[in-house]
């Protein structure tokens, strides 16, 4: 298995076991326990929750592709303009997509 299929598939088991997150309904609680100070802080908290979870949704969504490509012998090569991408790119996102001069012109 390569370093980077080792990167990926490790990475998905982190996600899976939710590592880190509560579970959102934990947060909700008694929504009139409080002050507004109280309140407004456990909405910032399910919310913020709501974001990690969508990131962590697309990050796995990006991973699963990842590992199509390296079974498809496609994996490190851009997107965009079709150059290999480094080592150390990968290494540092290894579910990414782009170069990192076509991730910089995407800006």
């Amino acid at each position: 298995m390569s370093e980077f299929q080792e990167a990926l598939l490790k990475k998905r088991r982190e996600l899976l076991a939710g590592e880190g997150l509560k579970p959102i309904g934990s947060m909700m609680g008694n929504s009139r326990q409080g002050d507004m100070a109280d309140q407004a802080d456990g909405i910032n908290e399910v919310h913020i929750a709501l974001k990690l979870r969508s990131t962590d949704a697309k990050i796995m969504q990006a991973i699963e592709e990842a590992l199509e490509r390296i079974d498809r012998g496609t994996y490190g090569v851009c997107k965009d303009c079709g150059e290999m991408i480094s080592a150390a790119r990968l290494r540092a996102i290894p579910w990414t997509r782009s170069c990192i001069t076509c991730k910089e012109k995407q800006k």
